[in-house]
């Protein structure tokens, strides 16, 4: 059973029709340098105006202690994501300091990147699986469209709850899916028009699409 998030919300339509699709996450962008960067207030904002059956997530990457305090002061974050080169002390530490459960990201483009991975299974809540990609080509940590090798987790066996992202859309999740068996799946760029521009039709398909391969259930 695989869970649903929606990363890279930026506008009340595509919140709305999240919830309305009951998908369990959304990730709002909280990293500046971001095509689907929230300020503050705008991040306050749709955190109000969010269904209720949503679940948020705040999305930053190698972020101050005081940027997020910030943060999470003016809204009502559920979960924090950190998508970039913290390492395991640093995932424990903001989990212990702001007492909210922690998705770790890590970005995979051979085995070789799956080190980290015993040391953050120790202190993430969940771990997330996004594409490593050569700064040539993009300088963001994630929301590049690009897939990985997903053969590359197919006989690792995962000690917490994780989740996979990279390039998913509607047309390739059912090949993913029958790889792999994450317990949530991400999608952000797959279900866009243009960077930070939602298409809400592309999230039904989305939906549907990860439905059709199996029932939807939320992480714990």
């Amino acid at each position: 059973m695989t869970a649903i998030k929606i990363c890279g919300i930026t506008g009340n339509e595509a919140l709305i029709a999240a919830g309305g699709l009951a998908v369990h996450y959304v990730g709002f962008m909280m990293w500046p340098l971001s095509p689907r960067a929230l300020s503050i207030d705008q991040a306050a904002f749709l955190s109000v105006a969010a269904p209720e059956n949503l679940k948020i997530v705040g999305v930053f990457v190698n972020p101050t202690n005081e940027e997020l305090e910030t943060a999470i002061a003016a809204t009502s974050f559920d979960l924090i994501q950190l998508h970039g080169d913290e390492d395991a002390r640093r995932v424990a530490d903001v989990r212990s300091r702001f007492g909210l459960p922690v998705i770790k990201a890590l970005r995979i483009a051979a085995k070789g990147d799956l080190i980290p991975l015993a040391d953050i299974e120790h202190v993430a809540d969940y771990v997330l699986f996004d594409t490593k990609v050569d700064p040539k080509i993009s300088v963001l940590p994630g929301g590049t469209g690009l897939s990985f090798d997903w053969q590359i987790l197919s006989e690792r066996k995962m000690r917490r709850p994780w989740m996979l992202s990279g390039g998913l859309n509607a047309e390739n999740i059912g090949r993913a899916l029958s790889i792999l068996s994450p317990d949530a799946v991400d999608v952000s760029s797959g279900v866009e028009d243009r960077p930070g521009i939602k298409n809400t039709a592309k999230m039904k398909e989305f939906v549907q699409a990860v439905r059709t391969m199996r029932p939807q259930s939320p992480l714990s």
